[in-house]
């Protein structure tokens, strides 16, 4: 028979649950305030011995009313905060099952989605996720067969928060790790990011990227040309991010494709940058506009990576000598549209590089811009040492040419 005490408490505990399920919206969102503040950081233990061993009769109908409310955002963060308490309870695999049960994750998931809900909100789901996730693979493989890396990325990239962004990227590190069996969903996930429209997306995707290439070893095809495209960004961060990520990349089978990647970019396509030469002499505009021109600032970036990469590695060095990247570089460095990349492409050279291209003339930039250096044929047709080689004339690939033509035309024009 129960005692005087266990009796008391069922008592308090179904007079509990009573006034919850008589509560308006407002009376529950007082009972939630005082859940969280009475709570938070108790073990499965203590949530018990707190209701009487019917902790889990609360946490059914919070999971009720979570169901049947999330959409109208009603108390959701203040739900999901109670919901976590039980979550990240110690011993708390009984909840974890309990919730997991009721459809738990497709919830989280999909408020993650609506577009009503808040930004807070959201955030409280990506957090309840970070637990089930921790909890072990099977979690992390149920978050995944809920088309979870899907919503979780597309979140990633819509947010306005950087605090809730950085909470996301948590999540994604956690699902990349001890996943085996959709490590590489992942992984292509992270990919489909770099496109994004959000800086701080691009950046933090950058980042999980590299510890998810070292898990997955192999490369996907399509790394390089994004990761080369997020070098168009005027954003420091990104482009910073970016460069670290091509440093690892280079160790993979991707290397030497990233390499003549690096090298084109040197010179634009001239359909990107002739549209603007007519104007410049006569609107002033043009000149402020062409300094965040995304062909120029991606121009910029690769002489700085290729700097990066050579000065660290000298069969990269060699390998893109190969690729002529002097005569690539030259071309960079006659380009008197963009500044940055004048100056990146000196450094990568290194020649009296910090402030060599501000003493080069308009002519000078221009055979520059249309110089014929082959360190390729010096290389084949020589056989000459690193120590010893010089330059050379040769042909021009098509893209070259046109590039070269444009400028010559120009200055002509001025003489």
């Amino acid at each position: 028979m129960a005692s005087m005490k266990e009796q008391a408490a069922i008592s308090r505990l179904l007079s509990f649950l009573q006034d919850w399920d008589n509560a308006g919206k407002v009376t529950r969102s007082h009972i939630l305030k005082n859940f969280i503040e009475t709570n938070q950081g108790k073990t499965a233990p203590e949530l018990e011995q707190e209701f009487s061993q019917g902790a889990s009769l609360f946490l059914v109908r919070l999971t009720t009313w979570l169901r049947l409310t999330y959409m109208t955002g009603l108390c959701l963060e203040k739900i999901l905060k109670s919901i976590g308490i039980f979550l990240s309870a110690v011993s708390s695999n009984r909840y974890l099952i309990e919730f997991l049960e009721v459809g738990g994750v497709l919830t989280l998931l999909e408020i993650l989605g609506l577009e009503k809900i808040k930004e807070e909100d959201k955030k409280e789901s990506i957090k309840l996720l970070q637990v089930i996730a921790n909890c072990g693979r099977k979690y992390k493989e149920l978050i995944c067969e809920s088309y979870g890396v899907r919503s979780i990325a597309e979140f990633l990239a819509k947010s306005k928060s950087e605090e809730t962004q950085e909470e996301v990227q948590v999540l994604l590190d956690s699902l990349v790790h001890g996943n085996p069996k959709y490590q590489n969903q992942v992984y292509k996930g992270l990919i489909a990011l770099l496109p994004s429209a959000s800086p701080k997306a691009q950046q933090l995707s950058l980042q999980t990227l590299r510890t998810a290439q070292s898990i997955m070893g192999a490369t996907h095809p399509s790394i390089v040309a994004c990761v080369l495209n997020v070098l168009r960004t005027m954003h420091l961060e990104v482009q910073y991010e970016a460069i670290e990520l091509i440093k690892d990349l280079v160790n993979y089978d991707v290397c030497t494709a990233l390499l003549k990647g690096l090298v084109a970019l040197l010179i634009p396509p001239v359909k990107e940058t002739s549209k603007l030469q007519p104007k410049i002499l006569s609107d002033s505009t043009v000149l402020q506009l062409t300094a965040h021109l995304p062909v120029f600032l991606q121009q910029a970036a690769a002489a700085k990576a290729i700097g990066v990469l050579a000065r660290g590695n000298n069969s990269l060095a060699e390998e893109m000598l190969h690729l002529r990247v002097v005569h690539s570089l030259m071309a960079a460095m006659g380009n008197t549209d963009h500044s940055n990349s004048q100056r990146q492409a000196s450094l990568t050279l290194e020649s009296n590089a910090e402030d060599l291209y501000m003493k080069i003339d308009s002519i000078q930039a221009d055979i520059l811009a249309a110089n014929e250096v082959n360190v390729t044929r010096a290389l084949n047709l020589g056989g000459l040492s690193n120590s010893n080689m010089g330059f050379y004339l040769g042909p021009r690939d098509q893209e070259q040419r046109a590039y070269i033509t444009h400028f010559q035309e120009d200055v002509k024009g001025k003489e």
